[in-house]
């Protein structure tokens, strides 16, 4: 069975952590909109200027309202989660509020500036000169980046904690610098970034996927899919990297969530990596085992000694082991075909100078978006389970930072509930401007600077106007 234990909701501990692992497995999705999409619009119109691309401006005018609808609804989750920190979790706030709160602190700076300059950015179409507007636009990319820097170091400070000298009850002597700066923020900040960028990217050009399979091949849609799938693929194989050297780094910082990942019980060397397979206290049951290679990619020699779960006693032990080790290779195995679709789409480019326009390659795009939700919440999975059963790795657990108030449960259906309406009212939202634009035609097309002349027919082959 995937779940290898009770299950979650059946205690005080396990509502409070189904609800936030719902609740951030949903506002994980709007961040990471929030923090690469603002760059996408940017380089859209940043072509529209520099070539006088009618299109491209277009495009960018209108991505610049989705990037409007999505930070709202991002806002009103992520203000839930400010609030469950307090109400899920007191002990932890109270206890460690004064180490992490500078970091939360700034991430709400960054966070009131990327509503400033959306603003300013969306009014500016027809307020402001064609430059001028576009570097309005710079600090919402700057602004989103600054803010997924804040809140994952303060995840990062919970995965290896530093910069405080604890005491009970409080702690005391705290360095900002050190707890900004933790031994985790150099994989993991770079990590959950370029995500952001990988799963933004597969997901607006999944979209445009779709609708050139319903026969919408204009230029706008070319253009719509090449631009957010060119910054995917560029990121996704930096993410492999990224992803194998914080692999690396669990190993050696945090061995237990390392061997919870991996499934090895036993500490040896010479390990095997199992593909999926079921974990037990006997070993991993089933699954493709390649003899020696766990010891290989911790140490790039099957002689490196890999730590066990059996260093630890069992409460110390990550709980739901098998999800854990699925999560795990289900977001290496995502992210191994996305790279193979990236070198797709660069193959055919670099002959051609065009996306490949088969109806295969345009299905592999469409679910590409999907993959990359899927291999985003795994990722997050991996980190937050792996972490357990601490909420401050060897510091504190998390069975006593949960509250004691009664009403969890409650809490939870009640956020089901928003959660689904914001939803509804979001994907609503975003079909109805897309009816609309494309209702509009030639109307639409008034955008207010850039191209002098009409706009350009539709190029035969190639994305080159």
């Amino acid at each position: 069975m995937l779940m290898d234990s009770v299950p979650v909701f059946a205690s005080q501990l396990g509502a409070a952590r189904s609800q936030m692992a719902f609740t951030l497995g949903f506002h994980i999705i709007l961040a990471s909109i929030g923090v690469a999409f603002p760059a996408m619009m940017l380089i859209a119109n940043y072509r529209g200027l520099k070539h006088d691309d009618h299109d491209a401006l277009l495009l960018a005018r209108r991505w610049s309202k989705v990037v409007a609808v999505t930070f709202a609804v991002g806002a009103v989750t992520g203000t839930v989660l400010s609030f469950e920190f307090g109400l899920l979790w007191p002990a932890f706030t109270g206890r460690f509020g004064k180490v992490f709160g500078v970091l939360f602190a700034v991430e709400g700076i960054f966070f009131f500036l990327e509503a400033i300059f959306i603003a300013i950015y969306i009014f500016g179409w027809k307020r402001l000169s064609p430059w001028a507007h576009f570097w309005s636009g710079v600090p919402v990319v700057i602004c989103g980046l600054g803010g997924a820097f804040s809140v994952v170091a303060v995840n990062s400070w919970m995965n290896q904690p530093q910069g405080f000298s604890p005491t009970s009850g409080t702690v005391t002597s705290v360095d900002p610098f050190d707890v900004i700066f933790n031994p985790a923020v150099p994989y993991e900040v770079p990590h959950m970034i370029l995500a952001a960028y990988l799963v933004t990217g597969f997901i607006v050009a999944s979209i445009y996927a779709v609708g050139m399979l319903r026969g919408r091949r204009d230029r706008i849609h070319r253009l719509g899919l090449l631009i957010p799938l060119t910054v995917a693929c560029i990121a996704t194989p930096i993410q492999f990297l990224v992803g194998d050297t914080a692999a690396r780094a669990i190993a050696e910082d945090q061995p237990i969530k390392f061997a919870g990942m991996e499934c090895v019980q036993t500490t040896s060397t010479d390990v095997t990596e199992y593909i999926y397979g079921r974990c037990t206290s006997d070993g991993v049951k089933g699954g493709i085992g390649i003899p020696g290679f766990d010891s290989f990619l911790v140490g790039f020699s099957t002689s490196t000694q890999v730590t066990g779960l059996d260093t630890v006693a069992p409460q110390d032990r990550p709980p739901y082991n098998t999800m854990l080790h699925w999560a795990f290779d289900t977001m290496v195995g995502i992210c191994t075909v996305l790279i193979a679709l990236g070198a797709w789409f660069a193959f055919v480019w670099w002959r051609r100078r065009d996306i490949p326009r088969t109806r295969w390659f345009l299905r592999a795009v469409a679910v590409s978006g999907v993959l990359g939700v899927v291999a985003l919440e795994s990722g997050w999975i991996v980190t937050e389970v792996g972490r357990q059963p601490w909420i401050v790795y060897n510091v504190m657990r998390t069975e006593d930072a949960v509250t004691d108030a009664s009403g969890v449960p409650i809490m939870f259906a009640v956020v089901v509930a928003l959660y689904a309406v914001l939803a509804a009212v979001l994907i609503g939202t975003l079909r109805a401007m897309s009816r609309r634009w494309r209702s509009e035609g030639d109307d639409e097309t008034d955008v207010p600077y850039g191209p002098s002349g009409p706009a350009p027919e539709p190029a035969p082959t190639g994305m080159a106007s």
